[in-house]
């Protein structure tokens, strides 16, 4: 057995230890009480250090955060109890208890994925379902359970945080975990805080009741909450699935009960909790943030797209484009023509790159005025050009020759007047596969004879 298997398993016994031997007096005991229970803390504490080795700074340091504030609180709340301590001091525990939440909020996403940057929409999505079914477990759970502490706001603030936050606890847990492909780290660190959570709630209603006890075996619960949650990190993630995007019925769920519980609010106030604004507000504002965003990206990848497919220089249809609507041209009547300029490089040379550029725009856009509507013109690369028009041969034979007329006028580019001439491969769409070969070759046969346009 290597020594972490030993740490763990002696970590889980100490745990039961005070299960059997919590308080069994009225008064909380020195030994059991302080010593015994924040001593399975820190031990908790310090074996989630050495199980957070593998993990990124980020992580390491949110999860031992909210170890180190729930340890620290727990130390006071005992040093309250078994000394009998000004009640202040139960004040200072509550606020460390609290700060276990945020900490324990960036450990989780950090803990069940692998891939931690997950893009704005994930991020928006598992904060609508997390919002979402607080709002709505709040509404459900919380009246049952919540003391009345009116004469007192500070006890009313702390009775009403630590579950709300318990749900969104256990909302995030559901908004992030592939529950379509569970593993031991998912099922140990959820069931960790599913624990945790339900130790907030069955000692919130026995203090309630007036049944709760300090040092009995419900606050044992949270230890063996803890336990789990540091348990499930010397597992490994779901390597294979890194990302699993939130289920959107999830997300049509937390919306549609989010506008119903605002609705019930306005309909009926005083029917549902208060606090439950909040949540559900921030869940339908978040909605529409995600779609602002979600039509925003639509937008981006949209243009994305287009731009792919479209030569940066001219502005045309670029190979990738060309060749696309080639395939689809295939059923159509009409020819496809490849042309390629005369004497290009040696201006290019002369002149240089920039009038050469200045060049090959102002001919594509001569050849985009002579060609008849609903035609494909597209730059295949460098200087070559090609066209897919569609109509009978008289049509697209004399749109072939409008496009080697159009060359032959002379350019002004740069205060320099530029001679230009364009070689023309013709081929009829005949349905077969090799246009483009036999395009290319009527081309360069129309280069080699200067025949202006030349058809195979």
């Amino acid at each position: 057995m290597d020594a972490s298997k030993f740490f763990r398993i002696g970590s889980l016994a100490f745990v039961v230890a005070t299960f059997i031997f919590g308080s069994s007096t009225d008064r909380p005991d020195f030994l059991n009480d302080l010593v015994l229970y924040n001593s399975v803390s820190l031990g908790l504490l310090v074996l989630s250090i050495f199980a957070l080795k593998a993990e990124d700074l980020r992580t390491r340091l949110s999860l031992e955060l909210a170890l180190f504030f729930w340890f620290s609180g727990s130390v006071i709340s005992s040093l309250t109890a078994v000394y009998l301590l000004p009640n202040n001091l139960q004040v200072i525990s509550d606020f460390l208890y609290l700060l276990f939440y945020p900490f324990i909020f960036i450990a989780i996403p950090r803990l069940l994925r692998t891939n931690i940057s997950s893009t704005i929409l994930e991020n928006i999505d598992a904060a609508i379902v997390a919002l979402g079914v607080s709002a709505l477990a709040t509404a459900l759970l919380m009246k049952p359970v919540l003391p009345n502490y009116s004469s007192d706001q500070l006890k009313t603030f702390f009775a009403v945080i630590f579950p709300v936050a318990d749900i969104v606890l256990i909302a995030l847990i559901i908004s992030l975990n592939p529950f379509q492909r569970i593993n031991w780290r998912n099922f140990i660190l959820s069931l960790g805080i599913l624990a945790f959570a339900a130790a907030d709630f069955i000692n919130l209603w026995l203090s309630r009741h007036g049944k709760y006890k300090f040092g009995s075996w419900t606050d044992s619960l949270w230890l063996m909450a803890l336990f789990l949650i540091v348990e499930s990190i010397w597992h490994k993630r779901d390597e294979d699935d890194s990302r699993v995007p939130t289920h959107p019925v999830l997300i049509a769920v937390a919306v549609l009960f989010s506008a119903i519980l605002l609705s019930l609010l306005a309909l009926k106030p005083g029917y549902l909790p208060g606090f439950i604004v909040g949540p559900a507000i921030a869940t339908l504002f978040l909605a529409f943030i995600r779609m602002v965003v979600a039509l925003r990206q639509a937008q981006e990848i949209g243009t994305e797209r287009t731009l792919a497919r479209t030569d940066e220089l001219t502005g045309l249809p670029n190979r990738r484009k060309f060749m696309a609507e080639l395939i689809e041209f295939s059923n159509t009547q009409g020819a496809l023509l490849l042309l390629d300029l005369n004497g290009f490089k040696p201006i290019n040379d002369r002149y240089g790159h920039e009038v050469g550029d200045q060049l090959l725009r102002a001919v594509s856009q001569r050849f985009r005025r002579s060609l008849p509507s609903h035609s494909t013109l597209a730059r295949l690369g460098g200087d070559e050009f090609g066209a897919l028009i569609s109509g009978d041969f008289e049509s697209t034979m004399e749109a072939a020759l409008a496009l080697h007329a159009s060359a032959s006028y002379p350019f002004s580019i740069a205060g320099e007047t530029i001679m230009i001439g364009v070689s023309v491969g013709f081929v009829t769409n005949d349905g077969t596969r090799d246009m483009m070969h036999r395009a290319d070759q009527a081309m360069y046969k129309a280069k080699r004879e200067d025949l202006g346009v030349c058809q195979l």
